[in-house]
């Protein structure tokens, strides 16, 4: 008999693994398709991000609109960085009203902004943290607030950065050391490690 030439064998393997493979979906039909494995085609994706709307009058006043240039800049800088490095997430809803003196934050996710001087990123942040919990949460004082933070992580965290003795304090509002209370505490490091900080604080069950 003479042998099928190589281009019919080809074609016979190929009709065979096609059969085992349609055989192989009928026994398990949830399987998935094989994935390639390189890092090209391995993308992480982030668990959560923290997205915010702004509130606007109809008809900004000069002060109404110069408010918001003001809270989007210290917005848009304070959520891309806790986007950055975290995977917290949260949708903020900011309102712009003269009658708070500073700022305040809620953990049903509004901030209000109403001294000009305190729309900066510094202020973003910290409140943005009040809405993930911060103060807010009523787990806040089963991690020892006010008082020395006892929660595992943060408390790794920070002595990390600051050495074995390290702690937090907090009261029944805030934490510090990074929690960013006053501007004179920000800098690049500390916004990066406030931000850090609050995470840990979620994974610790804030």
């Amino acid at each position: 008999m003479t042998p099928a030439p190589p281009h019919a064998r080809n074609r016979f393997r190929l009709l065979a693994l096609a059969a085992l493979a349609a055989l192989a979906l009928l026994l398990n039909p949830f399987a998935a398709p094989a994935q390639a494995d390189s890092p090209a085609d391995a993308v992480e994706a982030r668990q959560s991000t923290i997205t915010w709307t702004l509130v606007r009058a109809q008809n900004p006043t000069a002060d109404q609109q110069d408010a918001y240039n003001r809270i989007t800049a210290a917005m848009n800088a304070a959520v891309a960085r806790y986007n950055n490095l975290s995977d917290l997430g949260k949708n903020i809803t900011v309102h712009y009203e003269p009658s708070v003196p500073t700022a305040d934050g809620n953990i049903n996710g509004t901030i209000r902004f109403g001294a000009k001087a305190s729309m900066n990123e510094r202020t973003a942040l910290h409140e943005i943290s009040h809405t993930i919990g911060v103060g807010t949460s009523s787990r806040w004082g089963a991690l020892g607030c006010g008082g020395t933070y006892n929660g595992a992580q943060a408390t790794a965290l920070v002595r990390q950065y600051d050495g074995s003795s390290a702690a937090i304090k907090c009261d029944g509002s805030h934490f510090w050391p990074y929690g960013l209370n006053y501007d004179s505490e920000f800098s690049q490091t500390n916004a990066d490690r406030h931000v850090e900080i609050v995470e840990a604080m979620v994974r610790d069950g804030l």
